[in-house]
């Protein structure tokens, strides 16, 4: 695709990820002559979609005046290293959370990039030679250093006549919903959803209603259907079965948020008396560092995350919980017996040590893997959920013997009610809803929800499209 030339009149608003697919968050708002790229994410999932991540944006990189990110998770941020490699040079406005956690994430990305190349170069198990890193830890370290932390509630410039304004989304640390407010030439709002949170769920506060919008863009992963209630009876029934089997509980759960949630789960069943105690192990660098950072940032903290730190407490630390640091730590749960919980990333499976767990221990029928959260098309999470016999990792076909549970009601994603709550905050209709971040059946359902319940304009963005903004 020709690269499209910087507007010089009238608005628009361009998707460039996130339309038809969970991954790759990417809305370019143009202005005038002024342009904000709203997230800056990477794709995952499908080797089509994947594939996406190495070809030049469709927009020239020094062309956009700001990023602003509704929150950390490397399909709404992972991309950053290479717009800057490829010559952004403006600013990347985040709430505090979020910039933390880029410090830890970002960083993170970039070394498992190189050692996957350095893996399949030593191994010979890429197509490619020499296999190359999609970005290296000195392109991470250039997109750190242009981070401008926000808070919310605050409303700031992001380029002449156009003001943001981040509020809590809910979904995880420093997660926020975008308000973008322009002059075009009287003014208007474009919000941005990023990823929302659900009520009542622990540590994070609930997501903030907002009251206007004239272009609203709502993510849609969950768009076609309803959680189910609370998974704690559910959960506290596998890991009593896996204290009886003597037995590995493997959980692949994302470094952000996820994980933190079920140590505050387990910590809480625990003191309950609901489980028995067993061996928690936490296998991923990344994990630790952000369970630290979550302990860090009381402005996204719910009163009762507030109330145990204030008694001392450890609110996210079951009583034998151990944390894995050194590649030789990991490896020593190898051979380790049950009964033990072991927490690694990827949440989807797509990389990270949670694979060297995998091809250890899908083929015994004694373990059982668990599937906490969404997992995207193409992804090996996806494959065992939908009842892979076998996985390939790492150039090897592993048989899957194990037991394969899909754990519901445990996902940071608002679900059609949640959105629909959300949705009914807004005061008068926007003249337009867009939804975005959804495979195509999740977000036509949404679509049409809204246009049934709510009587609202709304579709479903198109990937590469542009649109006229009021």
């Amino acid at each position: 695709m020709a690269r499209l030339m910087r507007r010089r009149t009238g608005a628009a608003l361009q998707f460039f990820g996130g339309a038809g697919t969970v991954t790759g968050s990417k809305h370019l708002v143009t202005v005038g002559a002024r342009r904000v790229l709203l997230d800056c994410g990477l794709f995952q999932g499908l080797k089509a979609l994947r594939e996406r991540n190495w070809a030049a944006p469709p927009f020239a990189a020094d062309s956009v005046d700001a990023v602003v990110l509704s929150h950390a998770h490397v399909d709404h941020s992972g991309a950053l290293p290479l717009l800057v490699r490829r010559g952004f040079s403006g600013p990347i406005y985040c709430t505090p959370g979020t910039a933390d956690l880029l410090e830890i994430m970002l960083l993170d990305a970039a070394h498992l990039q190189e050692e996957e190349a350095e893996f399949a170069n030593r191994h010979r198990t890429s197509k490619h030679s020499p296999a190359l890193p999609l970005y290296t830890t000195a392109d991470a370290q250039a997109a750190l250093r242009r981070i401008d932390p926000r808070p919310y509630g605050s409303t700031f410039d992001v380029a002449p006549d156009q003001h943001i304004t981040f509020r809590r989304a809910g979904h995880i640390l420093g997660s926020a919903t975008v308000s973008l407010t322009y002059a075009a030439p009287h003014p208007h709002t474009l919000v941005f959803s990023g990823d929302l949170g659900r009520w009542d769920r622990p540590i994070l506060r609930d997501p903030e209603l907002i009251a206007e919008a004239d272009v609203l863009l709502v993510e849609s992963t969950y768009g076609d259907r309803v959680h189910a209630g609370d998974p704690s009876d559910a959960f506290a029934r596998l890991v009593t079965e896996t204290a009886e089997r003597r037995s590995v509980l493997l959980i692949p759960a994302f470094a952000v948020g996820r994980t933190q949630e079920l140590l505050y789960v387990i910590r809480e069943l625990e003191d309950a008396g609901r489980i028995p105690v067993l061996p928690v192990f936490i296998d991923s660098p990344m994990a630790i560092d952000v369970t630290g950072i979550y302990a860090r940032h009381p402005e996204d903290h719910d009163l009762d995350m507030q109330r145990l730190l204030r008694e001392n407490a450890s609110p996210l630390a079951p009583q034998q919980l151990q944390v894995l640091r050194r590649a030789e730590e990991s490896k020593s749960l190898n051979n380790r017996p049950g009964p033990m919980i072991v927490i690694s990333a990827s949440g989807m499976a797509t990389g990270g040590r949670v694979l060297h767990h995998l091809i250890r221990r899908l083929p015994d029928p004694d373990t059982t893997v668990l599937l906490v959260g969404y997992q995207a098309a193409g992804t090996r999470g996806r494959a065992l959920q939908d009842g892979a016999k076998a996985l390939r990792i790492f150039g090897q076909e592993i048989a899957v013997q194990a037991r394969v549970v899909l754990l519901d009601g445990v996902s940071a994603h608002a679900d059609q009610h949640d959105l629909l709550r959300w949705l009914r905050g807004f005061t008068r209709p926007p003249r337009v809803t867009y939804a975005v971040h959804g495979e195509p059946q999740a977000a036509d359902t949404l679509a049409a929800t809204i246009r049934r319940q709510l009587g609202w304009q709304a579709r479903v963005a198109e990937d590469r499209e542009t649109v006229e903004l009021p």
